[in-house]
């Protein structure tokens, strides 16, 4: 096989359905990948696993192989996703009894384990890498290392058909594939590398296509509500063009290729994976027609001896509460309501860590402009607390402003949630051992 097309089903746990299915009837694909697992995701999940042994895997799972099973199938469109977080064993057990609901037998399925290490590293000192302090000041909850794309070649060369992984490098759902169809080695850098730049591009799904891009009189893109997710047509040697389905909302331009190559990389000559280090400093994207961009000419370098973690750890709770001041003294009032509440939180003595005092739709989100008095807004006191009860008595403090504050509040909400933190450290290879499960319809 000299060319495969890999197309990004999903760039997020809470992305759209229906642009996965177009892919699948109008992409003419080999592969299908969803990318549904962002870093604090998978720490939930595993809370949610405590929980319910059977659970912990993306809660929209079911819904999306409702969808996508039977024409991915039917078209011999292979299937590898994330979607198994905290849990990818019992992701592919619930995509078995969707198969078997739906009548489909014989789906190979199979789970990529592996990635979690709480048990491997609990009691050790590793530094954390972005922040001060060590394993040790943390209370964590999870553990999951960033597994590389070869695990998900192997399941797929051993003939699974849909591929469920936890934590793993996000480029490497795509490298994947990439990797089984064309046979590239461990070591050979620059196909990796080219391959990974691929999987890059394409792991936020919609953002390649102009999803979190448009920018109405600046960058304009069509038919956002219909927005198409892309594909990207991959030769042997790693180059690739990315385009989407004929006829779907959107725009693939060379803007939008280039945000969507800067994303999240850091440093663009050392964009450190699992399975190599991607050079972008000489990457070429190169426009060749309507919604189709070329992209060849990265570099690769040796993978790095160790493995990024990722660790949940409990750190607090956080207490808000919400109140709607509108018309002639908006601003003025909502900023009595503040002064009222940080009053009677100092009289209350309410102990906390870290505290915020807004006025949405005048410096919540941007404190340096003044654009002139709104017509409404909303204050919104927030705090970071060592303890629940300390944190619901905020919210309480601003629902009392009803008929204790100033005239005219109205649509107060209140919240209290559990803050579940991430830090990252860094741990030895020989620490992980990948291993694969395969169950059929």
């Amino acid at each position: 096989m000299t060319r495969i097309r890999i197309g990004a089903g999903a760039g997020f746990a809470g992305d759209r359905i229906e642009p996965a299915v177009e892919l699948i009837e109008k992409g003419e694909l080999d592969y299908l990948c969803f990318e549904c697992l962002a870093e604090r995701t998978i720490a939930l999940a595993q809370l949610a696993r405590q929980r319910d042994p059977a659970a912990g895997y993306d809660p929209r799972l079911e819904k999306r192989m409702r969808a996508v099973l039977r024409p991915a199938m039917e078209r011999g469109v292979r299937i590898v996703s994330n979607m198994g977080a905290a849990n990818p064993l019992a992701a592919m057990q619930a995509a078995l009894g969707v198969a078997r609901d739906l009548g489909l037998k014989g789906i190979r399925m199979a789970a990529v384990l592996g990635d979690d290490v709480l048990g491997a590293i609990s009691g050790q000192d590793h530094p954390l890498i972005d922040r001060d302090g060590t394993l040790a000041d943390l209370a964590p909850i999870s553990a999951n290392a960033y597994l590389g794309a070869f695990p998900i070649a192997r399941a797929l060369e051993e003939g699974a058909q849909v591929i469920f992984t936890g934590r793993v490098c996000d480029p490497a759902l795509f490298l994947g594939p990439m990797i089984h169809a064309f046979g590239w080695a461990e070591d050979d850098w620059t196909r990796l590398a080219r391959g990974t730049v691929v999987g890059h591009l394409l792991e936020c799904a919609g953002q390649l296509t102009g999803g979190y891009f448009a920018d109405p009189g600046v960058k304009d893109v069509p038919d956002l509500a219909r927005l198409g997710f892309p594909l990207a047509e991959v030769t042997e040697d790693g180059d690739a063009v990315l385009t989407k389905a004929a006829g779907s909302g959107g725009r693939l331009s060379l803007a939008s290729a280039r945000e969507q190559a800067m994303y999240e990389i850091l440093d663009p000559a050392r964009y450190l994976q699992a399975d190599v280090v991607a050079d972008f400093t000489s990457l070429n994207l190169t426009e060749v027609g309507p919604d189709r961009i070329a992209v060849s000419g990265a570099q690769g370098h040796p993978r790095p001896d160790r493995l990024k973690v990722s660790v949940g750890y409990r750190d607090g709770f956080i207490g808000e509460g919400q109140i709607t001041y509108a018309g002639p003294g908006a601003v003025a009032r909502g900023q009595l309501a503040l002064e009222i509440v940080k009053e009677r939180i100092a009289m209350l003595a309410l102990r906390h860590d870290d505290i915020r005092y807004d006025l949405i739709g005048m410096n919540s989100a941007n404190v340096t402009a003044h654009m002139g008095d709104p017509a409404e807004v909303r204050a919104r006191v927030a705090a970071r607390t060592a303890d629940a009860a300390t944190a619901a008595e905020i919210g309480a403090e601003v629902e009392a402003l009803y008929l204790n504050g100033p005239s005219g509040g109205g649509g107060v909400t209140t919240s209290l949630r559990e803050v579940v933190a991430v830090a990252s450290v860094l741990i030895g290879r020989d620490c992980i051992s990948p291993s694969i499960l395969h169950e059929v319809s």
